[in-house]
Order: C-alpha cells, then sequence, then structure tokens
C-alpha cells in the first residue's frame, strides 16, 4: 500500500474526481494542502484577492459546463465564515461546489486557539454536508461521500474542514484502486409521464415553465424536443433561461414580478395548464400565488421531493431528475404523436407570439446622461448568441433580464435565489477560466461592481479576459425604487465630488482610474452613440491583453425599471414609455407590431 500525506490523498481524489482547477488563498492552517497539491501538479489554481471572491469564482467555474465542480480552498477561521456567502449562493441554486478549509490542531479546536472556529456548524444550513474531519483516516471516504453527495439528488456545495495535524498525517491510501460512488438520481416512471401528459391533453392553452434544473441536467436539447413534439409554448425561469432560444417560435417568454416580459405575463394569464420542470416556483417569478395559481392545473417535475408542495400543492407531481422525466415525456410523446393523440397547438402557439410582436418595452432613447435602456439594446447589437452573460443582482440584472436575449444553455449565469452583491466580477472570472476562449460579459450596476473590486486583479494577473459592462447612476437603484414605497429615499445615494476626479462631477468613484490601477482596461461613455464602438473596442483590448475590461456607461441617475408593486403579475407598472414604434425597440426578436 502506499503511504501519504491525508492532504496529499485528498489531492489524488480530487483529481480522479474530475477536479482539474480550484480557486483560493493560502494561509497557516490549510498550507500542508497546499503543498499537496503544488508536489502532485495536476491541478491549476487562481489566487484570489478574497477568499469569498473564490468561492464565487468557483461557482461560476461549475456553472459554465456540465459535469464541473469548482473548487475553493481558504485557511481556518475568517477563511471559512467569508465563504459562506458563496456556500449559501450555490445550495440556493442547486449549485455544487467544494469548499475545503484549514482548521486549528485537533487538540486545540476548543481551546480559542488562534483563528478556530467550528465552520462545519455554521455552513451546515447552506451545504449538503459539513464536516471537520478528525481522524487522517476518515479524509478519503470523506471526500468520496462528498463528491458523491454533491451530485447526487438536488446537487449542492458541500464543505470539508481539515485540521492541519490531519493534513500532515500519514495513512494508507492507493490511489490508483480509487473510484468515484455511483450517482444517485431519482428517475420518473412511465406511468406518471403518461398521467402528466393525459393531463396535458385535457388543457386548452398549456405552458411549459422551464427551470434551472433542466439547465443542471443538461437536458435543454430534450425540453426543446419535448416542446416541439407537443407544440406547448415554453416559459423560461430566470434560472431557466437558454433552455431554448430566445427567437424559438415556441418561446413565451418570461413570467414574473420583475425579470419579466409584457408578453410572458400576458400569455400566463391567458394559460389554463402548466407544466413545470426543474423549476422552485419562487416567488418573483409567481407573484401572489392566487393570481398565479387562478384557473390553473399544475404539474411539477422536480429532482427533491420536498419541493413538490413546498411553496403551493401542484395538481400532480413527479420527483425526477429533469434528464430523466424528459427522456421518457420524449418517447411518450412522440408515441402519442405518431398515433395522432395530441390536439393541434398551433393557434395558441401563434397567439403567444402575436403577444411578443405587440407587448415591447422601449430600448431606444437618445438622452444623455444614458438611459439604461439604450445600453442593453447596444448589447444586443454588438454581442451575438456565443456571449456567456453573468451577473446577480440590481436593476441592471432585471433590466438586463427584460430586454438582453440569450440562446443557449449556460449563457446566462444568475446568482438567482441569494442575490449578493459582488457575486458578479468573482463569477465571471470563473466562468472565464472553465471557458477561456468564450465571449465573456459581465453586467453590474456601480455598486455591486464596488463590493469585490479587488478581484479584477485576479482577471490581470492571469490574464483572464472577460468584458464588464457598468451601469453607473451612482445609487443603489433597486432599493432606492423599493423605497419609494415608503415615501423616502434614504441613505442609497452614493454621489460625491471626487477631488481627485473632478469631471465625474457627482458620480463619485472613478471606476476608470481603479480598474487601470488594478491592471486592467477601462472605456468610459457618456453618449448613447458611443456605446457600440466602446463594447466593440473592448472585445478587441480583451483579446489583446488577456485582462478584464470594463465598459462604463454614465447613466441618469433616476430610472425606474418596470416591476410590479402589489405583488401581482398582472399589474406591472411601466414606468418608462413602452414601445409604439418598431424604431422604439430596434433589437427586439419580433418586430413591433402596432
Amino acid at each position: 500500500m502506499a503511504r501519504m500525506t491525508a492532504a496529499r490523498a485528498a489531492v489524488e481524489i480530487l483529481k480522479r474526481e474530475g477536479v482539474t482547477h480550484a480557486f483560493g488563498v493560502p494561509g497557516a492552517a490549510i498550507n500542508p494542502f497546499y503543498a499537496a497539491l503544488g508536489a502532485a501538479g495536476g491541478i491549476s489554481h487562481t489566487l484570489a484577492r478574497h477568499v469569498e471572491g473564490a468561492s464565487h469564482m468557483a461557482e461560476g467555474y461549475t456553472r459554465t459546463h456540465p459535469g464541473n465542480i469548482g473548487v475553493c480552498v481558504g485557511t481556518s477561521g475568517p477563511a471559512g465564515t467569508d465563504m459562506i456567502t458563496g456556500l449559501y449562493s450555490a445550495t440556493g441554486d442547486s449549485i455544487p461546489i467544494l469548499c475545503i478549509t484549514g482548521q486549528a490542531p485537533t487538540a486545540v479546536i476548543h481551546k480559542e486557539d488562534f483563528q478556530a472556529v467550528d465552520i462545519a456548524s455554521i455552513a451546515r444550513p447552506v451545504t449538503k454536508m459539513a464536516t471537520t474531519v478528525l481522524e487522517a483516516g476518515q479524509v478519503p471516504g470523506v471526500l468520496q461521500q462528498a463528491f458523491h453527495l454533491m451530485r447526487s439528488g438536488r446537487p449542492g456545495p458541500v464543505l470539508i474542514d481539515l485540521p492541519v495535524d490531519v493534513q500532515q498525517t500519514e495513512i494508507e491510501f492507493d490511489p490508483e484502486t480509487y473510484a468515484p460512488l455511483s450517482v444517485h438520481k431519482p428517475a420518473a416512471t412511465r406511468a406518471q409521464i403518461e398521467k402528466a401528459l393525459t393531463l396535458l391533453n385535457a388543457s386548452h392553452r398549456p405552458l411549459i415553465v422551464a427551470g434551472g434544473g433542466i439547465i443542471n441536467a443538461d437536458a435543454a436539447e430534450l425540453l426543446v424536443e419535448f416542446a416541439e413534439l407537443t407544440g406547448v409554448p415554453v416559459v423560461p425561469t430566470l434560472m431557466g433561461w437558454g433552455t431554448l432560444p430566445d427567437d424559438h417560435d415556441l418561446n413565451a417568454g418570461m413570467v414574473g414580478l420583475q425579470t419579466s416580459h409584457r408578453y410572458g405575463n400576458a400569455t400566463f394569464l391567458e394559460s389554463d395548464f402548466v407544466l413545470g420542470i426543474g423549476n422552485r416556483w419562487a416567488n418573483r417569478h409567481t407573484g401572489r400565488l392566487d393570481v398565479y395559481t387562478a384557473g390553473r392545473t399544475f404539474v411539477h417535475v422536480d429532482i427533491d421531493p420536498t419541493q413538490i408542495g413546498r411553496i403551493f400543492a401542484p395538481d400532480y407531481g413527479i420527483a425526477s431528475d429533469a434528464k430523466a422525466a424528459l427522456e421518457l415525456f420524449v418517447t411518450v410523446a412522440r408515441e402519442l404523436r405518431d398515433a395522432g393523440g395530441f390536439p393541434d397547438r398551433s393557434e395558441w402557439a401563434a397567439a403567444a407570439q402575436e403577444r411578443r410582436a405587440r407587448l415591447q418595452r422601449r430600448t431606444h432613447f437618445d438622452d444623455i446622461p444614458i438611459k439604461p435602456q439604450r445600453v442593453y439594446e447596444e448589447m444586443n447589437k454588438v454581442f451575438g448568441p456565443e456571449t456567456r452573460y453573468v451577473t446577480t443582482i440590481g436593476l441592471s440584472q432585471i433590466a438586463g433580464a427584460q430586454l438582453l436575449h440569450v440562446y443557449r444553455p449556460r449563457h446566462w449565469i444568475n446568482c438567482g435565489q441569494a442575490g449578493p452583491l459582488g457575486w458578479t466580477i468573482p463569477a465571471a472570472l470563473g466562468v472565464a477560466v472553465a471557458d477561456p476562449e468564450a465571449s465573456v460579459v459581465a453586467l453590474s450596476g456601480d455598486y455591486d461592481f464596488q463590493f469585490m473590486i479587488e478581484e479584477l486583479a485576479v482577471g490581470a494577473q492571469h490574464r483572464i479576459p472577460y468584458v464588464h459592462v457598468l451601469v453607473n447612476n451612482s445609487y443603489l437603484g433597486l432599493i432606492r425604487q423599493a423605497q419609494r414605497a415608503f415615501g423616502i429615499d434614504f441613505q442609497v445615494n452614493l454621489e460625491f465630488e471626487n477631488l481627485g476626479s473632478p469631471e465625474l462631477g457627482a458620480y463619485g468613484v472613478d471606476h476608470v482610474k481603479v480598474a487601470e490601477g488594478l491592471g486592467c482596461k477601462a472605456i468610459r461613455v457618456t453618449d448613447p452613440a458611443e456605446l457600440a464602438t466602446a463594447f466593440e473596442q473592448a472585445k478587441k483590448l480583451a483579446a489583446e491583453h488577456r485582462v478584464p475590461v470594463v465598459v462604463e456607461a454614465i447613466l441618469e441617475r433616476v430610472t425606474n425599471i418596470s416591476m410590479s408593486t402589489t405583488n401581482d403579475i398582472g399589474n406591472v407598472v411601466e414606468f418608462e414609455d413602452i414601445a409604439t414604434e418598431p424604431g422604439h425597440a430596434p433589437t427586439s426578436i419580433r418586430t413591433l407590431k402596432v
């Protein structure tokens, strides 16, 4: 048998579980693991500037390709607590990442040793498993179980905490005989699928709600095939955006209180049957449940049995991995089609596209300062279907989801459930590491951008190119808009006179100087007519210098983005002018019909 330290065994297991890259920050209590990482080879490493940033990089890495599991590494104490936000983000969106932390020696963990904290207890509510390994001989088994849990059932993160003495202890371990455990995923039965299709066939105006579970299961092609077989329009959720192309004739648009389309909500309210696959019925998608559910039959397919009925009780529930369910849906649908068992849905599908042509938002404004809608219009012109968009939360993300176009799965990479500010920069770096030749475009408001701005230096140091579109109104825009309900505008304004950059006026932080100071390239745009040129230049600079390139658009200070103020998807307020002629929305998927 081979003898090696538990830390070296851990690294060998990572390699055999398919890990080729890690993100992290070394420290005293994790240095034995880093020593093993360097000695073993085979796993490259990106040094983050903040340990929370490493966890978000790992999440972006996972989300980019099917089968990826991002790994983030930190030392004891605050490194682990810093990564809790990343673990919460990952668990909320069912994203597997592995967090490895160092720990004080086992003999002094409970003696208030320097940076000793019970990180496993802290992390347990936001992970599938969190454990401090006290016996070196257990390290291989715990890691094997960790990968099994991350991949089985509803995916999610795991934290493994390794005391420094455990890492250094030698154990008997033979890497050549190591094998990953078989993955368990629940699968629908044919009888369940047949019942679901019987309910669908009894309806007149059915919809499919396609959630992020379809993307996690790498089942987007099956979803498209099933929709085409049945002729049923599809509503992608925010996390399921890209499951079918935006320009597909069965794409009915997104539904919800914020990240939704006018035509999507209108079509949903006309429906009488909804088949949800791999979705959570998130509250910003549904809004008021009495409005959302009224007059509709619901079938819900989800990998997590406890998710079915959590928000509201469907008429029929199926616990199944999305891919396993869709494989059966396609098989049975083909048989029904060949037997003439499907009603003609063409009129209903055409009605959804008719709404899509009539109910549009205006994007073309020539105002200076720039209106944000124009930024997304120009992004649609310059950034093509191959673009991987990365964003987290705020008015920038909400408007982006309303106005941008996505054509492929894993090309809208959005932290959905947690929405932590600062997520975008490190996540975009993780995406660009996972797909080095991709066109990666991040989208941030000024506050999200400032939260983890130091991670730009990681892109400069490690030559990780991407384009970051920064829409700057020097405001906490989403919170300011929410404060309207309270009649206040309190502690949300970020403007100040920057003594070092007086040309900015009241816009405060000079993001161009900061980005350049961190080793990146940056362009500031104040005229909407110059946006497209700036985006094209940014792509060229990123390709030439292999660093992040920031394009800052100076926006009008106050813009209210379309959303419901009553928690009702039937009552979304259009604060800005809607499109009334084709020139108002020149990049819309369907030419405006008036």
